[in-house]
């Protein structure tokens, strides 16, 4: 029986959940022997008592853990990143929390097959509950994690020298194997025709809020952080420097972060757009406050900039969705009206050309400005050259009717 610190679960026999860590305790009988065993989620504790789950490795090690891995990187890791990647990691590392008890040697490729086997069909079941229309569709994010966790352990003075004889179990087959569902086609990058339009369906403060952003093709943290000590009107001159950081279960302000993303202050030149749009907020300007975009003095809330994002992008009938839609855009513009990735670079501040590809590459539209050239220029070469026949037309003096080919007919 569980001690009191577990609670009996409804509807489940011989399982209990501790009261604080959240673990599942399970027990059965074999054979009249009383077998306990602890797990992470339910439906392995389920699995163990029907006995489709068998816990038969060998996990004595000299090496540390996943779990003890993980638990020394949060503490001496994760006070430089910011807390909408620490908070994301956390909720990517769920699953992996499978393999926590796990000593790092024993994290082998053939072990991380059968996690992700086992995961791609939990989540292809048909009797698993999506939440609402963010349908998994492969487990990249963590195999990701797996992977920078996996070379901070390599890295860190903390595991150097039981670390260095290990490689990192995960191959490329793993991404392929953890395929579930096609990724949904979704529209990342706005087109400027369609961004003209949402910005007309905005109300005056988001409306604002969003050109600056599309202007800046900034984060929306960092528009809706946006300090006047940082802006310069008479030189024309801004740095994007602070940072808005919510909570992203609540949607509300947190703190003002005093460094963007990457670590580095960006300046922007104010253009004449961007500078008819601070001349509206000073208007709005208070005594003790600093903040460019605000509400009587308080910070942005990011679900009501959702909100209104999701308003706009409705009555305009746009087929686009969240916030970075315009940082996207902004990038596929520069990088086709700049020619080039040191255009993108120049307008989003990206310092890896992978990255600065990434947020501006080709996508359907592109295809079909192509596609429209490229029959354009043929049209145009067949006018050029009226009196040429056509494939179409011409005699079939070349093809070999296959009876007489068949029958050595043919000269």
């Amino acid at each position: 029986m569980a001690s009191k610190q577990y609670r009996k679960l409804k509807g489940t026999t011989g399982i209990y959940k501790h009261k604080v860590s959240g673990h599942y305790y399970a027990e059965k009988r074999v054979k009249g022997v009383l077998l306990t065993n602890t797990f992470t989620h339910l439906h392995q504790a389920k699995a163990w008592r029907e006995g489709k789950l068998e816990i038969t490795d060998d996990l004595n090690s000299d090496f540390s853990t996943l779990k003890d891995v993980w638990e020394a990187m949060q503490e001496h890791h994760f006070p430089i990143l910011a807390t909408s990647t620490k908070n994301m990691w956390r909720r990517r590392y769920t699953l992996l929390a499978d393999l926590e008890h796990y000593p790092m040697d024993k994290i082998t490729p053939s072990k991380i097959t059968e996690w992700v086997m086992y995961w791609v069909e939990h989540f292809k079941n048909a009797d698993h509950e999506e939440r609402g229309k963010a349908r998994r569709c492969n487990l990249n994010n963590e195999l990701n994690l797996f992977v920078t966790i996996f070379n901070w352990y390599k890295e860190s003075e903390i595991f150097e020298e039981e670390a260095k004889s290990l490689t990192n179990p995960i191959k490329k087959k793993h991404r392929k194997m953890g395929f579930i569902r096609p990724i949904p086609d979704k529209k990342m990058q706005i087109d400027l025709k369609d961004a003209l339009i949402f910005f007309d369906y905005l109300k005056p403060l988001y409306r604002d809020l969003a050109q600056m952003q599309f202007f800046t093709a900034g984060r929306i943290g960092e528009v809706a952080g946006m300090q006047w000590s940082n802006i310069n009107l008479k030189e024309r001159r801004m740095l994007i420097k602070h940072t808005c950081v919510w909570d992203m279960t609540k949607k509300t302000f947190l703190e003002l972060k005093e460094f963007p993303k990457n670590r580095e202050p960006r300046p922007v030149y104010l253009t004449d757009e961007i500078m008819d749009i601070l001349e509206r907020r000073l208007a709005f300007r208070m005594p003790g406050n600093d903040y460019v975009f605000h509400v009587e003095g308080n910070p942005l809330n990011y679900g009501t900039i959702q909100l209104n994002y999701r308003e706009a992008q409705r009555k305009g009938k746009l087929p686009y969705s969240g916030t970075h839609i315009l940082r996207h855009g902004m990038a596929k513009l520069a990088r086709k009206v700049g020619g080039g990735l040191d255009a993108v670079i120049a307008i989003t501040g990206h310092k890896d050309l992978k990255l600065a590809d990434h947020y501006s590459k080709c996508n359907e539209d592109d295809q079909r400005e192509v596609s429209l050239e490229i029959m354009k220029h043929i049209r145009a070469v067949k006018n050029e050259h009226p009196n040429e026949p056509d494939s179409g037309s011409r005699e079939h003096e070349n093809v070999i009717d296959f009876q007489s080919f068949k029958n050595g007919t043919n000269s």
